[in-house]
């Protein structure tokens, strides 16, 4: 491992980590922010992260993939999109939630790298499998972390949460209504959705295309399925009972469980326990 790669990997945590502390304290005044630099800071870091993922995918004349390739992936595009977000929304409290995560899991693919996929996987289809995979690993990561904010919220507003003048009690003040966030919330689980529809089905194509065979019914295809199945009933339980609340909420961390355990689980377990790639 090249030490200039760590040397990278090391000023994208701590920018990364500087951003969240800004926005942590933050919640100590009262007084709206204004400091322009963090998004200075945040676009440095993303832009970075991003020439780290490059290398570590792409970079060489092998295509490389795993557990942590997927998590620094998914944990960059999620910046993004929260990020982006909260120009349009009241949504960038989560950013509190996921620049800690993205700090760590940027650098994973330098410790973890992965497994050199077939010659198959420089097509375009898989390209678009993966770009796909990833954009609902996204999405339906925020949708997990705001369902925990809307579960935290809901404790507080039954008294299980105390502490009004703590920073987490001001942090709480400063997301919208619960019944904002849940729109927001299902929003998120309907784009999710489809996009894991459409990485399910560009997956069946892309089987058959590269190893002339039907999709198989693997650890990895069976727990994704599952995430499917749980999304799509969590939307039909929405549309056809009304589903929300704490229902909704735990339908969609079990779900995301589903998710992650469908592909980041089995590779950790492959690469990392069991040493196979």
């Amino acid at each position: 491992m090249r030490a200039e790669w760590l040397v990278l990997y090391g000023a994208i945590a701590a920018l990364y980590l500087i951003v969240a502390w800004r926005e942590w304290g933050s919640l100590s005044s009262s007084r709206e922010r204004t400091a322009a630099w963090p998004a200075g800071v945040l676009a440095l870091a993303f832009a970075l992260h991003a020439v780290l993922l490059w290398h570590v995918i792409v970079g060489s004349e092998q295509f490389h993939f795993g557990f942590a390739h997927a998590l620094s992936a998914t944990l960059w595009l999620t910046v993004l999109i929260v990020w982006t977000e909260g120009y349009f929304s009241a949504s960038r409290g989560l950013l509190l939630l996921i620049l800690p995560l993205a700090a760590v899991c940027s650098g994973l693919p330098l410790l973890f790298p992965g497994t050199v996929l077939a010659a198959g996987t420089a097509s375009m289809l898989f390209r678009l499998h993966l770009l796909m995979a990833i954009l609902a690993y996204s999405l339906l990561t925020i949708a997990a972390l705001q369902a925990l904010l809307m579960a935290t919220m809901d404790r507080r507003l039954h008294g299980d949460v105390r502490g009004e003048q703590s920073a987490l009690g001001r942090f709480l003040d400063r997301l919208p209504p619960l019944l904002a966030m849940e729109r927001v919330l299902f929003r998120l689980i309907f784009a999710g959705f489809l996009l894991l529809t459409a990485t399910l089905i560009t997956g069946g194509f892309f089987t058959e295309q590269v190893f002339g065979r039907p999709l198989r019914f693997d650890h990895k295809s069976v727990f994704t399925i599952a995430a499917w199945l749980v999304f799509g009933g969590l939307l039909a339980g929405r549309m056809f009972f009304g589903w929300r609340g704490r229902t909704a909420l735990r339908w969609t961390l079990i779900g995301f469980m589903m998710l992650m355990l469908a592909y980041v689980g089995s590779r950790f377990v492959l690469e990392v326990l069991l040493g196979r790639v």
